[in-house]
């Protein structure tokens, strides 16, 4: 195994992790045959066969299970040394991973830029994950310095702080019959159809919770796993649904999604700054956790106050 590159056990890992060499090659950012070739030459430095493969069904042989732990040791190892590096250099330099939330990746790019602005040398590599276990599994491993997300986690050690509110809200198309300058009761929302994110979202838990708590059960018409997706269905007029303000700033901006002014929204939860506790943090990601906690806030409620309708505003 003389001849193993990093490279091979980083997307190793990943194929590992999703149980796909297409939604590897996605968050790889590389194509299909790309991920299928380095799993190759890793399994044959190794001598073994890591995944079976069975039509589109991936699973990890027993050969692959042993060799991912040391495969997560190697580069969580690499992780530390690089960050042992950094401190002797400063916080002038260095590389920082930041994973986040998809919900988080329309505010935090812009957040970023104005980091680098302040800290030119430092290189900041950033992993938007699709659902919260990933990003977890990207904290557990150690593969990220800094995550930031909602709900701080409860399955690992961490420490976690909030840096800003982070309203949810009812959307629908423009015209849509509850949208107007009175607010509309919950129990409106029987009538409409809906679309969600899937189960295990936090979104999706949130709007449950408001649900189970106004006892109403809205019709779910669709389950899409992004945000994109479902904003595109609700300006087709297939349904209502529920929304991170922070992701619909352009289409409320354009007339293409409206906020619907439901009594006792926007839900409220807050964006925390999450790492590993116990992990020593170097001095680039402690510069940007400070940053964040400092600026963040300002930033997101110059936005929220610009997209909320009058009637929600008043109440």
């Amino acid at each position: 195994m003389n001849n193993v590159t990093l490279r091979q056990f980083r997307v190793f890992i990943e194929v590992a992790r999703r149980l796909s060499f297409v939604r590897a090659a996605e968050a790889l950012h590389l194509t299909p045959p790309a991920v299928t070739m380095q799993v190759k030459e890793l399994e044959s430095q190794v001598g073994l066969t890591l995944f079976d493969r069975k039509g589109r069904k991936v699973s990890l042989t027993t050969a692959g299970e042993y060799l991912l732990l040391y495969a997560r040791r190697v580069l969580s190892t690499l992780k530390e040394a690089e960050d042992a590096m950094a401190k002797l250099k400063g916080v002038r330099t260095g590389a920082l991973d930041v994973g986040l939330v998809s919900t988080a990746k329309y505010f935090l790019p812009r957040l970023l830029a104005r980091f680098r602005e302040q800290y030119p040398g430092i290189e900041l590599r950033m992993q938007v994950s699709q659902n919260r276990e990933h990003l977890l599994a990207l904290l557990r491993g150690n593969e990220i310095d800094l995550a930031v997300m909602g709900r701080p986690p409860s399955e690992i050690a961490t420490r976690a702080q909030a840096f800003a509110p982070h309203p949810q809200v009812f959307v629908g198309p423009p015209g849509h019959a509850l949208l107007g300058n009175t607010l509309v009761e919950p129990q409106a929302l029987e009538d409409s159809p809906f679309i969600v994110r899937e189960p295990g979202s936090g979104t999706r838990k949130h709007m449950e919770d408001f649900f189970r708590a106004h006892r109403i059960a809205p019709r779910v018409a669709m389950e899409m796993p992004s945000n994109e997706t479902i904003k595109q269905a609700v300006m087709a007029g297939m349904g209502l649904s529920f929304l991170s303000l922070h992701t619909i700033g352009l289409e409320v901006n354009n007339g293409l999604l409206a906020v619907v002014p439901v009594r006792h929204t926007p839900i409220v939860r807050t964006w925390n700054v999450v790492n590993l506790a116990g992990k020593v943090l170097s001095p680039a990601a402690e510069a940007l956790r400070y940053f964040v906690l400092e600026h963040a806030e300002a930033q997101l409620a110059a936005h929220d106050r610009s997209l909320l309708p009058a009637a929600l505003v008043a109440a």
